[in-house]
């Protein structure tokens, strides 16, 4: 049986990069013998829908509470695989804690977070990652330092822990960067698998109706934008792979 239902379609708007995320994650899954095995903790948010689209097991967890259930599933089940699939909102502003920790510990599982800068599903409100001057319905005039603060660099805030096996920022913005993040995501599952410690990926994914943004003019603002804010990088690699 394939990993992937290909006979379901997506529930994302379009253009948006959850699908091409989940594609990735369907593909190594099926070719690393993980599908028997894996189970993917979805967060509140277009995550959520993630695992709709795979033959895998799933747990649904309580709006940043991802990591915290997947780290229990971890330790109840130490042989299994475990992922979690969260958007920026959920993951780096009511989750930013459970992360962490997480990562601190060195807890071997791999977290999976999805930088669109808006809390997509409801409303495309301003998140963690919202780029300054960007507009969005709580930022109607635009991200202000002086008033919100900084995007939030996630990878970087976990560069100094010795617990973290491996840690990247990957982008879907063109065919190119796609195949690196495959690569990239392999080193994670990876490490998860040779119980090596904790990984993070971040992806840099457009979002082009929280954007207010055609598809093309999305994936551009990703690809130029977005990345001289969030550059496409890879910090810790315990693995050895390149990406």
């Amino acid at each position: 049986m394939k990993t992937f239902r290909e006979d379901k379609n997506f529930n994302w708007c379009p253009g948006c990069g959850h699908g091409i995320v989940a594609r990735l994650c369907a593909e190594l899954i099926e070719e690393m013998g993980l599908r028997d095995r894996t189970c993917c903790v979805v967060g509140i948010g277009c995550g959520g829908f993630h695992h709709h689209y795979m033959e895998i097991d799933a747990l649904e967890a309580m709006h940043g509470r991802s990591v915290a259930v997947a780290t229990g599933y971890k330790l109840g089940l130490p042989e299994n695989f475990v992922y979690t699939l969260q958007g920026d909102g959920d993951c780096a502003s009511i989750g930013l804690s459970e992360l962490i920790h997480s990562a601190n510990r060195g807890t071997p599982i791999t977290v999976i977070m999805i930088n669109n800068g808006v809390f997509g599903m409801t409303g495309g409100q301003m998140s963690p990652e919202t780029l300054l001057k960007q507009k969005t319905p709580t930022s109607p005039f635009g991200r202000d330092a002086k008033l919100h603060g900084y995007p939030l660099k996630v990878p970087e805030m976990m560069q100094e822990m010795a617990s973290v096996a491996y840690l990247a920022r990957l982008s879907v913005a063109t065919p190119a960067l796609v195949r690196k993040a495959k690569k990239g995501l392999a080193n994670a599952f990876k490490a998860q698998e040779d119980n090596l410690g904790f990984s993070f990926v971040e992806f840099l994914s457009p979002c082009p109706t929280g954007w207010n943004m055609g598809v093309v003019d999305a994936y551009k603002r990703l690809a130029a934008e977005v990345a001289e804010v969030f550059p496409v990088k890879e910090f810790i690699n315990s693995v050895g792979g390149t990406a």
